[in-house]
């Protein structure tokens, strides 16, 4: 090869790799100006699909009139379908909600029946039915106008829950040992510590508001779990879209009002009418247990009152028992129903069941055809709160005595002044003087009762007027 063949051959390779080498500067530039978008993942979402259309008649926390159904007692079937077939006679009481008792599997592990040891929280217990029966159960009394919360135990679980298959998500004690809370030897402690277990805890609670159309929850033993927990739990509740959900905490923490609760429960307020009846204590000792359950509650948070449930009625007795007979429940029932708070009646309380549903309320079962008298005492006292707002939601005010809860509620267009001896005594009742110089009626039967400056009451009686 010829010395300037060669020169001109490396002057050629020179340019194209200066041309090559401008090519991959140019491609370089426009990779900076044009990079490439990162991959965006989508949520994952595995939530169910909405099972029917959100109850629209859900009650303002304030109206609710609650009933508590134990589903195992309510029918001789003991299931969704014996509830079913009740719900118009529920509904003739007055009731606007419904809680049913837990419907899910329970554990055989250590178990003992009992219906608050869950071992699904996803399932349905097929003692009560399946799935499309509880269903029907919701839609129909949503059909009726009622709406239906579920009963949801977040603190504990069975021993043989499907979640053990995550040991994190129990507690342990100083030894490392899975244990049980407050002596119950049938459930295990959860770990609220673990973000995944308390994740998919809300995400089951979700589950039953679009699989089932639930309309909310009154969570057991809600002083178990941490507050936080709670907060985090109703705060995505309330995000779902297009749902109106009522919320109770089973519990006695007034923190459970700031976290989000519609309702709190009035374990203290129960107690002391207890001690009301059977320790002589005064009528009027239950006015201060009313403002502390009251001491964080909001504009429209409030306390749901009972005179009997299925923890008491089981331990305690029947409102028959506790609280003198048919006429000294009922006065008592009038106190829970107007004073301030949401009244609950359970099963079977509106025929004076004679009998307690001793727990796990299986051996019996209600008997719908006693006492019709009660039935309709218990319609008249709830209808009345149902026609007034000032009985529902109306500014409370107190006056002292010995043997009777003497009490105004009044808004803006009405007064209601009640009183209801809770004593096995005449009760002579000495007006306030500014109760006085004014006419009333009686406001169960329109009838003028017009102007007094003191009441004489039978034993265990109670007597309700309006200000004309």
């Amino acid at each position: 090869m010829r010395f300037e063949n060669f020169s001109l051959i490396r002057k050629m390779l020179t340019h194209s790799y200066m041309i090559v080498a401008m090519l991959l500067l140019t491609t370089l530039a426009c990779s900076k100006d044009k990079d490439p978008q990162p991959q965006v993942t989508p949520p994952i979402n595995d939530d169910p699909a909405q099972y029917g259309l959100p109850f629209a008649g859900v009650s303002d926390p304030a109206d609710v009139m609650l009933y508590q159904v134990n589903i195992r007692a309510f029918s001789s079937q003991g299931n969704f379908a014996g509830v079913t077939a009740r719900l118009d006679s529920i509904k003739s009481l007055g009731v606007n909600t419904l809680y049913l008792m837990p419907t899910y599997p329970i554990g055989v592990e250590r178990g003992i029946n009992s219906p608050y040891c869950i071992s699904d929280y996803k399932a349905v217990n097929t003692e009560f039915g399946n799935l499309t029966d509880l269903r029907n159960l919701i839609e129909q009394a949503h059909n009726r106008g009622m709406a239906v919360l579920l009963d949801w135990v977040a603190n504990h679980t069975s021993w043989d829950h499907v979640w053990m298959k995550n040991p994190s998500w129990y507690a342990r004690d100083n030894s490392g040992n899975m244990y049980s809370p407050n002596g119950w030897n049938d459930v295990v402690q959860l770990n609220f510590s673990n973000t995944d277990m308390r994740k998919e805890m809300i995400k089951a609670m979700k589950f039953w508001v679009l699989t089932a159309n639930a309309d909310g929850f009154r969570c057991d033993y809600a002083d178990g779990p941490p507050i936080d927990f709670w907060k985090q739990a109703i705060d995505t509740l309330r995000n779902m879209s297009s749902r109106k959900l009522l919320l109770l905490a089973e519990g006695t923490r007034s923190q459970h009002f700031s976290v989000g609760f519609d309702f709190n429960f009035g374990f203290s307020f129960y107690d002391q009418m207890k001690k009301v009846y059977q320790q002589n204590q005064p009528a009027s000792s239950l006015y201060a247990f009313n403002n502390s359950e009251y001491s964080l509650a909001g504009a429209n948070q409030w306390v749901v009152r009972y005179i009997t449930n299925h923890d008491v009625n089981s331990s305690d007795g029947t409102p028959l028992d506790l609280f003198g007979g048919k006429n000294g429940s009922m006065a008592a029932f009038v106190v829970a129903a107007y004073m301030k708070g949401v009244p609950m009646i359970y099963s079977g309380q509106e025929v004076g069941t004679p009998f307690r549903i001793t727990f796990p309320f299986t051996s019996q079962n209600i008997n719908w055809t006693l006492n019709a008298d009660l039935v309709a005492e218990h319609k008249k006292i709830i209808a009345l709160r149902n026609q007034h707002e000032a009985l529902r939601k109306g500014t409370l005010t107190t006056f002292a005595h010995t043997k009777a809860v003497v009490f105004t509620k009044n808004t803006a267009s009405e007064t209601l002044l009640v009183v209801s001896n809770l004593k096995n005594s005449e009760a002579v009742v000495a007006l306030d003087a500014t109760l006085t110089g004014f006419a009333w009626k009686d406001a169960f039967t329109g009838a003028d009762a017009g102007t007094f400056t003191s009441l004489t009451l039978e034993p265990y009686s109670y007597k309700v007027f309006i200000k004309l």
